[in-house]
């Protein structure tokens, strides 16, 4: 009897191994979702921005002004450069130094002019995203150039300061 059990132990042991069985446990198969990889899809390409002439007039503006802004500002800055080059031996409150530090306030209030066309620049592209219209590569540009000239301006001004003997 024993002979006879054996065998057939043997062929049901495969037999269990591959029956299926629905007893509350996952199976260890990939899932249809893992078998899709996990690559990014590829992204929609972006929404060309169409030509906006009342938006091209209001770039052109702002460029004016910020060319007209960066051109008083240079010219004082030469000024106040040359000033404070003079006022670098002086005593504090001698009379170079005090002419210095006026074209040093004069230049901080001409970088303003900068400033405000930074920000006119800015509610520009603030406004046209709120509509939810793509970026405008022309405004895009004069946001760029406006922040480096707001930036360089800021810089000479420290770098004038610099070489004012201190109070």
């Amino acid at each position: 009897m024993m002979r006879l059990l054996l065998p057939l132990a043997i062929a049901l042991v495969p037999a269990a191994c591959a029956a299926p069985r629905d007893d509350g446990y996952p199976s260890l198969l990939p899932r249809p979702i893992e078998k899709r990889g996990f690559a990014d899809p590829t992204p929609a390409p972006p929404p060309v921005a169409q030509n906006d002439p009342a938006l091209e007039v209001e770039i052109d503006r702002q460029r004016g002004a910020l060319a007209r802004a960066g051109m008083s500002f240079t010219a004082k800055a030469d000024e106040a450069e040359r000033l404070a080059a003079r006022a670098r031996g002086a005593a504090a409150g001698s009379e170079p130094w005090i002419a210095a530090q006026v074209a040093l306030a004069e230049l901080d209030t001409l970088r303003s002019g900068s400033a405000g066309a930074l920000a006119d620049i800015e509610r520009l592209a603030i406004d046209r995203a709120s509509e939810g219209k793509p970026p405008y590569p022309k405004l895009e540009t004069l946001l760029a150039d406006a922040r480096t000239q707001n930036a360089g301006e800021a810089e000479r001004i420290t770098r004038i300061e610099g070489m004012m003997p201190r109070a």
